[in-house]
């Protein structure tokens, strides 16, 4: 007997609460677009259109403080996308295509744990292990922490990928003579890529974008644009950290536009 298929959309009152969601989700972000184009000081008037405060992200008293966040921010998350996305890549290798082991199904687990673990509680026991081992906090000590919180996210896509490839590629290049390493970079790698693609992107907005686990292991002095933004919010809320917002949006939204538009092409294939 075939089971009956439901469409949700279907259920009482199905509409209503989308739309809600969707409000409680991208509102206050509507709400901060649109004001990072207001030409008045306060964040509560509007006075017209302006880019006023674009201009002052780059021309401001406030400019150099965030240019070097900024640039802080974009070196640590190319490195610790690239890195994480490699790691991540051999870990799905031998999950995946490793054959049976004893420890395969911990190997996911710990892989996955960043995930499920709330990241204040990361965030603080990546302080203590660095405090343990005696680490100086800094720059170098934000990168490993990115590194680390962003494996289980570059593993996602990637693993994805890696279970749509059927294993009788690998077989046939061996089958031609093919060694095992020749049969991964010739044959499998290049499958993958579109998944390793993603979860590089992926890694990237997530480091990009993160201030907790920042916050906690970055020395003094030391500053990426979330945290920057969170110091001048302090002291109050002003135009143009609603632009730099605007813009570091912008940026995510690219990055997962990207990451999406690669997995919907790859599927299309």
């Amino acid at each position: 007997m075939a089971m009956k298929s439901y469409d949700l959309r279907q259920y009482p009152s199905f509409k209503a609460i989308t739309i809600f969601c969707l409000f409680i989700l991208y509102a206050p972000l509507l709400v901060v677009t649109v004001y990072s184009f207001n030409d008045s000081v306060s964040i509560t008037n509007w006075e017209g259109v302006s880019l006023r405060w674009y201009a002052e992200v780059f021309t401001g008293a406030e400019s150099e403080k965030f240019k070097i966040s900024a640039r802080n921010s974009f070196v640590i998350a190319l490195i610790a996308a690239t890195a994480s996305t490699v790691m991540a890549t051999f870990a799905a290798t031998a999950i995946l295509r490793g054959g049976r082991f004893k420890l395969r199904t911990a190997s996911f687990g710990l892989i996955s744990l960043p995930l499920m673990v709330p990241e204040i509680v990361t965030a603080v026991a990546t302080l203590i292990f660095f405090n343990a081992i005696g680490v100086d906090r800094g720059l170098i000590t934000i990168l490993l922490a990115h590194i680390a919180f962003c494996i289980p996210f570059a593993y996602l896509p990637i693993s994805a990928r890696m279970q749509g490839i059927e294993a009788t590629y690998e077989q046939a290049a061996m089958d031609l003579y093919a060694t095992r390493a020749k049969a991964f970079t010739r044959v499998l790698l290049p499958l993958m890529m579109p998944g390793i693609i993603s979860g590089w992107l992926l890694a990237f907005i997530v480091s990009l974008d993160d201030f907790i686990i920042t916050n906690f292991v970055k020395g003094a002095g030391v500053e990426t644009l979330p945290t920057a933004i969170f110091g001048s919010v302090k002291q109050g809320i002003k135009p143009n950290i609603m632009a730099i917002s605007t813009m570091l949006l912008g940026v995510s939204v690219v990055m997962v536009t990207l990451s999406w538009l690669i997995s919907r092409r790859d599927n299309n294939k």
